[in-house]
């Protein structure tokens, strides 16, 4: 395969990559993503070491130990877009030999885990529980760029979905790992996790400013096809799971839930509801 030119894929001086500004022994077995680069500091106080530390941008990076694995905790910032770069630059440090710019024969498989958190849309799933995701609903517009591979029933769940809401575009739907949410939904609930390009209209709250859809949540609440509700809302998930798929990672979302749009509530304590997330997933690792 031909190199790869310097202005796709793009080094630092010190031959790290260009935005998260790490280098191949920076990838552990387990990448922990979190939106807020606050949360960083939240998971790693519970390492029993750390050993790097880098912060760029919104990219800020922790790697330490945890029960004697080595895990690489890192924020994206929110969004699918941020995502994108995170996605695409850790794979390019596993599976890409930065100094020859040519792809590595033999392609090495991430287990990528978010760490985040959501807004509940149906009325039962209560503030403080942690969801799981099964399927990210990508209601952004990142796979417009991509050819992302789906199933008959991703395909036909998207296509329903756009009919029912009467949106111009049509949503993709992309299924998690399997393997991570055997290993680490015991004590989630499985959701439907729907993904937006913001965090105001996209999302179906109306400020000071008129918008498109005024009753998204409400439409949202009642869509259901084939027996899958959507559970939550949030501004990663699909992203990850898409770009998860194409490169070959195994990927799964789990969220702490804060708000609940059907009763118009929002967590007491949000920093619990997170804290109680984080050692779950770091105890199941």
């Amino acid at each position: 395969m031909a190199k790869i030119p310097e202005s796709e894929l793009i080094l630092n001086k010190d031959g790290s990559i260009y935005h998260l500004n790490l280098k191949p022994e920076h990838i552990s077995e387990y990448i922990l993503l979190v939106g807020d680069p606050g949360r960083v500091h939240r998971i790693s106080k519970f390492f029993d070491d750390v050993d790097f530390e880098m912060n760029k941008r919104e990219f800020i990076t922790h790697i330490g130990k945890y029960n004697g694995n080595r895990i690489t905790v890192m924020s994206t910032g929110m969004g699918t877009d941020n995502s994108e770069i995170a996605m695409l630059e850790l794979d390019a440090l596993a599976n890409i030999d930065l100094k020859t710019r040519e792809p590595k024969s033999r392609r090495k498989k991430l287990k990528i885990i978010r760490v985040g958190t959501s807004g509940s849309i149906q009325e039962d799933i209560r503030i403080g529980s942690h969801v799981i995701s099964e399927y990210g609903l990508g209601m952004d517009n990142l796979m417009a760029y991509y050819e992302l591979p789906q199933t008959e029933f991703e395909l036909s769940y998207s296509q329903t979905l756009r009919d029912y809401l009467g949106v111009t575009f049509t949503p993709y739907t992309v299924a998690g790992s399997s393997l991570l949410i055997e290993q680490l939904g015991q004590d989630m609930i499985k959701g439907f996790t729907a993904t937006s390009p913001g965090f105001y209209a996209p999302q179906g709250r109306a400020l000071r400013v008129p918008i498109r859809y005024p009753k998204l949540i409400d439409r949202l609440v009642n869509f259901r096809h084939r027996d899958y509700w959507v559970t939550n809302f949030e501004m990663e998930t699909s992203g990850l799971y898409a770009l998860g798929r194409m490169l070959g990672h195994e990927v799964v979302s789990a969220n702490a839930i804060l708000a609940n749009r059907s009763r118009g509530t929002f967590s007491k304590d949000p920093h619990k509801v997170v804290d109680s997330l984080i050692k779950k997933v770091l105890d199941l690792l």
